[in-house]
This record gives C-alpha cells, structure tokens and sequence, in this order.
C-alpha cells in the first residue's frame, strides 16, 4: 500500500459551557478591576478627560478573544465601575448632573454596540478559518483516494482519515461494513485492526440490518463487546456503554455507533465507530445531531465528510460495472470469433475428407493406385490439420483458465531446434532452411514440449505467410541473462501496426497467407506462442528485417528463478 500523508485533523472543541462561562466572568472582571486600579492609582481620570474610553480597549479586546458574553460583562462592570470610582458623588451610584448621566449612557450603549461588532468579526474570522480548514481536509482526502485506484485502498484511507480527523470527538477506530453480492453485511476494512481479527457480534449484525432499510443512526449499548484492543492500554475488554476511570480520575466511556453512508435512494454501506468518551467537551453525538433535524457546522461537515465515502464507492460499483460490461463485451466478440474461426477451420478440411472418402467409396469408379494415395494423403493432411486446430484451441483454454504449468528440466536448446526441423521436413520442402547456432550454448530450464510448439507455430507461420521457396533463417544468440531464438523470413513483413496485434487471440495478417496460396490459420498460433514464452518468464516480439522480411524472437531465460524486463 502506499504511503499516505497524514490528513488535517479539526480543532478540539472547548471544554463544557459553564467552564467557559467561569472563564469569560472571570477574565471581564479582572480586567475591569485591574484598568480602574490603574485609573484610580495614576488619577488618570483628572488628567484625562475621557478616561472611560480606556474601558473600550479592554472590553474591544475581550470581544476579539473570548467572544459576546465577556465582553457584554466587562461592559456593565466599567459602567458602574466607573460611575461609583470617578463620577461625583464619589462612591456611590447616584448621578447629580445630567452630563455625567448622558456620559455613562453614550459609554454603555458604545460598549455594547462595540463588543457586538467585535465579537461578530472575531465569529466570521472563526467561521472562516473553520471552513478553510474543513476544506483542506476533504481535498486531502479527495487527493489521497484519487491516488489510488483500488477500491480496497480508498476505504481504509477513508477508515483512517475518520479516526484521524474526528479523533477530538472521541473516535478511536472506524470499520465499513459493506453489502456483499448476496446483500450480506461484511467487515470490509478497519482504521486500526486486521479486518480477519474483526468480528461482528448478534447484536451489530441485527441493528446493522435495521439501518440498511430504516438509514438511521443507531447506538450501542448494553454490554454489546466491541473487539477493538488496541483502544485500551490496561487490557480491559471494550465493551459498550462500560465505564472506566482515567489516569486523571474522570470516567471513560465507552461505546459503538453505527452511521449509514447513504444515497438519494439507499444505503450502500454502514460505518462502525468505536467511540471514548471522559464527558468533558462535545462528543460525536453532538455532531450526529443532523440526523435529528438540528444541523450544526460540524454535523454538516461530518456529512460532507461521509459523501466522500459513498462517492467513493459508488465510483468503485460503477468501475466494477463498467468492467463486467466490458468483460461480457469482449467475451461475446471473442465468442462470435471463435465460432466464426472455428467454424470455417473445421469446415474446410471435414469438407475435403469427405470428398476424399466418397470419392474412394465409389464403386463405379476405377481408381488408379497413384489417385488413390492422393486421396489418402489428402484425408492425412486434413486430419493433422484438424488436429492442430483442437490442440491450440485445448493450449489457449489452458493459458485462459490459468492452469498451465510447465514442467520445466534442463535440456539443450540447439537439438531441440534440430528436432523440430527434421519433424518439419515434410512442410519445409523446397525451401532453404539456414541455422546459425553458436558453438557452446548452455542448457536452459524449460518445458521441452511447449518450447517444441512455440518454434513449430513460428516456422509454420513463416512457411504460410511467405513466398513458395523462399528461405528461412534460425539462430540463437547467447546473452547475458537468457537466449535469444531468432526466425527469420524473407515474406512482405509486417506493419507497425499490425506488430501491435499479431499475438492477439484471432488476429490475422489480412491477405497475406492468401496471396502464397496458403489457407488462412486460426489465428491462435503466435498467441500460444506468447503465452508459452511467458509462463517460461522470457518474452516475444517481432521486428522488420532489413532486405525485406521480419524476424521474430523470443528469449529464455538462463536462471529459472527471475523474469527478464521488457
């Protein structure tokens, strides 16, 4: 699997309302206090005029940090701060003249009007930050599922990335559970454990069955057991709703929830999250309230956050469609090729056999001894033919279903070659046959049959494809790594772009065997010779020939034990 950069996590929220709420009464008040100590130590408020205006500073300051309610606090508290401190009658709240009245007002309604423009700049500013965030997570997430093409890898990002970035709401592990073809749930990948150690109990499967047709978000409680140890340090077994005391003496809960990934239609996929909880600050609850019809920011994002998965798999379903489309496309081409080949393969040589047996079976007919081993010899031809023809199409099942496995001994390739070119004698007449074999070659580990059929197929292909009587050339070369087998024609060659397809399944060289006045092969020939080479670990490949002609080669390797590259 490849490396993936860790995503973004979101800010911790703060602790619980009422702490806040200590802190902001705290903070006013000790500002307050502290700037009418400094006014009243330095008399600030005789040499100043509009001393009071220092209280702005700190209640614009406590809107920009903590929000609205400190800085309304710290409001009130300067204006009666500042009437009993510094506005005769000294000490006391009463006000004699009117000025001073109007004074004390005009302060007020400034603070307030003030601390409410702060503190609505000091939201949009976190507002902001808090959506740039949001979005540099999903486009971590977006880019690190788009680098991956296997749906298998783009979950357990996506199981990670949950733990990852929603980790300050108490989520420790994240298991998809996926609808197999049979529709039955199944642990598909987990953020923190082998998904083979993952095990659903009755529980889970049943509510998991209740979310797939009622799509809602589903708690687990009641000692339903959690496998998920690498949650607990001390060694407890997890279990849900079971409560445990941390190292700082708060209470640890924890517990399963299971979420819908759902679609305009259905649900395509259920979440599994192990949550721990100590009751201090929000939970994920807090964030699963969008289901309850009251959307907070975090539920909209956790939402966003879960459309990623099911685009995801949506686009893996849609892949695997598209594939299994393709496959049935490609399968019925191939099936109507095959009848088509082999349909006119077989025809033509049952036709002659049995013109060749009625033509002896006549018994008004006196056939002389020379006619007669005609058309003997002709039902022999047709009759090795038609046998060629069953062996590749038994050799391309072999290589199609996977279950070709050479049986390879070390054997001498230069007599092999030889073999096969007295075996071929019959079909090379008339033709010069020029081997160059070096003086030393080394043995190769190979499957002496198969590599037998490979030349056979490329002489034979040489031979229908080329002028009558023209030469053939075979040659080995020895390099470093493998042996290099070399047949050589002296034929039209062969274009760029029929080299492409020349070992596809059924491909023909269009015209060329019919221009010799050979009959046209099935097709199946150079791409049982490919797949031969291949289960040997060499390659093939055709090349032009210089003077007119092509080449084709392949090579084996010298050790059994690697693959040579391209």
């Amino acid at each position: 699997m490849s490396r993936v950069e860790p995503l973004l996590t979101l800010k911790p929220k703060e602790e619980s309302h009422w702490r806040w709420y200590i802190l902001d009464g705290l903070l006013a008040l000790g500002s307050i206090f502290l700037l009418t100590g400094v006014i009243w130590l330095f008399q600030l408020y005789q040499k100043i005029p509009d001393s009071f205006l220092l209280y702005l500073l700190a209640i614009l300051s406590l809107a920009s940090l903590r929000g609205l309610s400190a800085a309304l606090l710290a409001s009130f508290v300067a204006f009666f701060s500042f009437d009993f401190f510094f506005v005769p009658p000294l000490y006391t709240l009463s006000v004699t003249k009117f000025e001073d009245v109007l004074t004390l007002v005009v302060f007020l309604v400034t603070a307030i009007i003030t601390s409410q423009f702060a503190s609505t700049l000091r939201q949009r500013a976190e507002d902001a930050n808090r959506r740039e965030r949001e979005t540099h997570i999903l486009y971590d997430l977006v880019r690190a599922t788009n680098r991956e093409e296997d749906l298998e890898l783009q979950l357990s990002i996506f199981a990670r990335a949950v733990v990852e970035v929603f980790s300050p709401w108490g989520i420790r592990d994240c298991l998809l559970l996926l609808p197999d073809e049979r529709g039955v749930l199944t642990p598909h990948t987990s953020a923190c454990q082998p998904i083979e150690r993952v095990e659903l109990s009755s529980d889970e499967k049943v509510a998991a069955e209740q979310i797939m047709t009622r799509a809602h978000i589903v708690d687990l409680f009641d000692g339903t057991t959690l496998r998920a140890e690498h949650v607990s340090d001390s060694g407890a077994n997890p279990t849900q709703g079971a409560a445990q005391k941390t190292t700082d003496g708060s209470t640890m809960k924890r517990y399963g929830c299971l979420v819908p990934l759902k679609t305009d239609i259905k649900v395509i996929g259920i979440l599994r999250l192990l949550i721990e909880h100590d009751g201090r600050g929000e939970t994920i609850d807090d964030i699963l309230s969008l289901e309850h019809g009251h959307p907070t920011p975090e539920a909209v994002f956790f939402s966003t956050f879960l459309e990623q998965a099911v685009a995801v798999i949506e686009r893996g379903h849609l892949r695997q469609e598209s594939l299994r489309v393709r496959v049935l496309q490609q399968t019925d081409a191939l099936r109507s090729a095959l009848l088509s080949s082999v349909s006119h393969d077989l025809r033509t040589p049952l036709s002659t056999i049995k013109t060749a047996a009625t033509s002896l079976l006549e018994e008004d007919v006196q056939w002389d001894e020379e006619t007669q081993r005609g058309f003997t010899a002709a039902i022999e031809r047709e009759a090795d033919r038609l046998n060629s023809l069953v062996e590749n199409l038994l050799d391309m099942s072999r290589l199609e279903a996977g279950s070709l496995h050479p049986e390879k001994v070390w054997y001498p390739l230069d007599a092999l070659l030889r073999d096969v070119l007295d075996r071929m004698q019959p079909l090379l007449e008339g033709r010069t046959v020029q081997t160059y074999l070096p003086d030393h070659i080394p043995p190769v580990e190979v499957d002496a049959v198969l590599i037998e059929q490979v030349v056979t197929n490329l002489i034979t292909n040489a031979v229908y494809y080329t002028p009558a009587g023209s030469p053939i050339d075979v040659s080995i070369q020895v390099q470093e790594e493998a042996l290099v087998v070399s047949i050589a024609d002296r034929g039209p060659g062969i274009t760029l772009a029929e080299q492409e397809h020349i070992f596809d399944k059924f491909y023909r060289v269009l015209g060329k065997a019919q221009m010799f006045g050979e009959k046209r092969g099935s097709g199946l020939g150079l791409a049982i010779c490919r797949g031969f080479v291949d289960a040997h670990g060499g390659r093939i490949w055709i090349e032009g020939r210089e003077g007119g002609g092509a080449v084709f080669r392949f090579t084996l390797p010298l050790s059994s034990t690697g693959e040579l590259e391209p």
